[in-house]
């Protein structure tokens, strides 16, 4: 039997590589090692680690059905990081793009994600659910306003 590449394109065997993250056997080190886990999620169809790995203030706001859907209805074909970009220890960005196949033809989705540390763990933030207002506190149970926290992301 031979070994499966990690969808996430690292080059490494999936076993060695985002398993043991959607297992729950090891925690991503790095902003780009939980964005490179989720897309081998969305791939494999791994949905609660989807939501598990989202901000657990905007977990309730995540649509699963929706979430497995689009991953069973999505051919996906690739994934390409372009950089992360650290802010301190507790905040990064990573900008990646996200081949899949659609209607016969290869379509590119480009973003530029934002990541928190909470208690020692990555979670992505998610743009398309509901942030705080700019005064209101942040997500990421801070104590700080979002707009001098996860906020300054997302200007």
């Amino acid at each position: 039997m031979t070994a499966t590449l990690c969808p996430c394109q690292s080059g490494c065997v999936y076993a060695e590589c985002c398993a043991p993250f959607h297992a729950r056997e090891a925690a991503a080190a790095t902003a780009e090692e939980l964005m490179r886990s989720r897309y081998s999620a969305y791939v494999l169809q791994e949905i609660d680690y989807i939501v598990d790995t989202t901000v657990p203030a905007q977990q309730n706001l995540l649509d699963k059905q929706d979430l497995a859907a689009w991953s069973q209805q999505t051919q996906w074909s690739g994934l390409k990081v372009i950089r992360h970009v650290p802010f301190g220890k507790l905040h990064a960005l990573v900008e990646f793009e996200a081949y899949f196949e659609e209607n016969g033809q290869t379509e590119c989705h480009h973003e530029l994600s934002a990541f928190v540390k909470i208690d020692g763990r990555w979670y992505f933030i998610d743009p398309t659910v509901a942030l705080p207002t700019m005064k209101q506190p942040c997500l990421c149970g801070s104590g700080k306003k979002f707009k001098a926290c996860c906020g300054q992301f997302f200007k």
